[in-house]
């Protein structure tokens, strides 16, 4: 079937629709339905059911001959070390350190936090835990001991898997000093850890500390835990407006049916093929598409470490590709921002051969149109900005490649995926007409393999998400779904600004400034202003070679956002800057850039394109290492 006939069918029978999806899992004891809906809007899928999701992506395979297969493809450029493991290697090494942890008493609804840079051992760790159905929470390698701290003490962990290092361009970065100094501040205190010693920097061991291999030496080879379909297989800490991260819970079975029937039909990668997801295993989409999607599907993962360029150049994503012979890619627009701003000729792309790809998917961070076109042009495969959020695990909205390869719309990540019934909406909570911008939710019940709730936290939970729209999801993003169903992500609802009374989008003046040849890559905020409430004010990074003069280039982005926009923007703010601050993920820091330049502001009786305020902003953000023109 193709994409609008699979959507009808989802639609006409949603119960029946995710059964035959959950024929695709082996089950201890399947489940006699699929939602249930006896706790609205605390909604479970395959509660009755029982399985064990490490088993689904890895013994099952061995069992059915297939244990030879690369499970995993270890390349890390940024250290030269390179390994393959098996899925028949990758079982016995995860049963072996499951079989560890519980020998220290590590068992079914335990929590064990992960704090681990992109190595495989990441993955043995987070399998380890589901196969004894023990929920893992993984914290980003690296995060300050503060926040690994909060963390410690919302998920009360009994074990700390951790390694002595994590390497960067130019750095390591010492791990054991930040667990040691987040658990000395934290209230609760983990049972043990268990720290894998990199060659790069040792760490000192404690007392409750053990030494991978040592800690691994000797133990039995642990069974899989049978475990409810419900029952969470991790939390996934998030930002929250309150400071206080949120932890989304995901449970097993909904996981396991949803991140199976998404390989195929959106990343169209069957069984024994290639797929790289080029971000980190303390990112979502490390957890959905290089730890648990891929391996479900019986297909091979790559763990990367390491950038798009200056690892060792800006052609190591393209030899990755040739060297594993990789079928689909997904990555964040802001490495491709990066490749195009150094490589615009797309020279190291001719170097390679990449005739194993077949499509390209950008997520993260919403993607300017020149960027797409620009992947397009030198891939020639097609290039989807998918759109999910850390809560929904998988793809709200795509290109469903192995159901049907849908025209690419620029601007827009394609169209909702069956389970999600997405609407813009006013702000009286009803639908607006197509084309008109509102703000996007999701028609409850959200599908499988989405978040079951918070962390500890239900009535957070339903404030955050479901209070704002009865009956909906919140997203907490604008934009508009047009005619023809496709959706498009403008900004995040606290993007959308007022200038003089009209709502206008921050990422629709970002994608024009994208457009303009010598820009690279940009931001826009909205900048408080006594006299229009809210102007517009964009950041432009030029592309490398660039030599002309700034001033021309921004007179030219102002006279561009007013042809394609129109007056009513008011844009006639911008200025060059060295680099745009971003979040380890890659996601620029609008709120922290909006917030200096709205202090400045107001500190004047004048409206913010007074040039003088101007400066200060640009001189603020240059001093916190954000801006720098030349």
């Amino acid at each position: 079937m193709g994409y609008r006939d699979t959507y009808k069918s989802w639609q006409e029978g949603p119960e029946a629709f995710w059964m035959q999806a959950a024929e695709a899992i082996d089950w201890v004891e399947k489940p006699s339905r699929a939602l249930d809906d006896s706790n609205a809007p605390m909604y479970q899928w395959f509660s009755d059911g029982v399985m064990n999701t490490c088993y689904n992506a890895l013994d099952r395979h061995v069992e059915a001959g297939r244990g030879d297969q690369a499970a995993i493809i270890y390349d890390s450029p940024i250290t030269g070390a390179k390994a393959t493991i098996s899925y028949a290697e990758m079982t016995e090494r995860v049963a072996t350190l499951a079989g560890a942890l519980a020998r220290k008493g590590v068992g079914k609804g335990d929590r064990v936090l992960i704090y681990m840079p992109m190595v495989p051992e990441a993955v043995e760790a987070m399998l380890a835990c589901a196969r004894l159905g023990a929920v893992h929470s993984v914290v980003f390698g690296g995060f300050a001991a503060n926040e690994l701290a909060v963390r410690i003490d919302d998920a009360t962990p009994k074990a700390v898997i951790a390694a002595s290092c994590g390497i960067e361009p130019g750095r390591v970065i010492a791990y054991k000093p930040l667990l040691d100094e987040a658990i000395e501040i934290s209230a609760h205190k983990p049972d043990f850890s268990v720290i894998l010693q990199r060659e790069q920097l040792a760490a000192d061991l404690g007392e409750t500390d053990h030494e991978w291999d040592d800690f691994k030496a000797g133990a039995a080879l642990a069974p899989c835990t049978p475990v409810g379909g419900a029952d969470p297989l991790y939390i996934l800490y998030t930002s929250g407006t309150t400071g206080q991260p949120k932890g989304v819970v995901r449970p097993n079975g909904g996981h396991a049916v949803a991140l199976h029937w998404t390989m195929k039909n959106i990343y169209n990668v069957e069984a024994g093929e290639v797929f790289w997801a080029a971000s980190d295993v303390g990112w979502v989409v490390g957890h959905s598409y290089i730890c648990y999607g891929p391996l479900l599907a019986g297909a091979t993962a790559i763990v990367f470490e390491g950038k798009p360029v200056g690892t060792p150049d800006a052609g190591t994503f393209w030899r990755v590709i040739e060297e594993h012979k990789v079928v689909s890619f997904f990555t964040a627009p802001t490495a491709f921002r990066a490749i195009k701003r150094v490589d615009p000729e797309g020279e190291f792309v001719k170097k390679h051969d990449l005739s194993s790809l077949k499509a390209l998917f950008l997520a993260g961070e919403r993607a300017d149109s020149d960027t797409i076109i620009w992947a397009q042009n030198q891939l020639g495969v097609p290039v989807i900005d998918h759109w999910w959020q850390t809560e929904t695990g998988y793809s709200i909205a795509a290109i469903p490649m192995g159901l049907e390869a849908l025209p690419v719309k620029l601007g827009s990540p394609g169209v909702p995926m069956p389970g999600f019934n997405v609407v813009a909406l006013g702000d009286d909570g009803h639908p607006v007409k197509a084309g008109e911008m509102g703000a996007i939710a999701i028609k409850l019940p959200l599908p499988p393999g989405t978040l079951s709730g918070l962390w500890q936290a239900e009535a957070r939970y339903k404030s955050a998400y479901l209070e704002a729209f009865p009956g909906y999801y919140e997203t907490g993003d604008a934009g508009i779904v047009d005619e023809d169903g496709y959706l498009y992500i403008m900004a995040r609802t606290d993007d959308v600004i007022n200038v003089a009374g009209h709502r206008l989008s921050t990422g629709a003046m970002e994608e024009v400034l994208s457009s303009h040849p010598d820009v690279a890559e940009c931001a826009v905020i909205g900048v408080a202003d006594q006299l229009k409430g809210q102007l517009p004010l964009g950041f432009l990074c030029l592309t490398a070679g660039v030599e002309r003069p700034e001033a021309d280039v921004v007179a030219e982005c102002v006279k561009l956002v007013r042809e394609k926009i129109g007056p009513v923007a008011a844009f006639k703010l911008a200025c060059v800057v060295e680099r745009l601050p971003k979040t380890r993920s890659g996601k620029v820091l609008r709120g922290t850039m909006a917030n200096i330049a709205d202090e400045l502001a107001w500190k004047m009786p004048a409206t913010i394109d007074d040039p003088i305020i101007l400066d200060e902003i640009t001189v603020s953000l240059r001093a916190l290492g954000f801006a720098g023109g030349k």
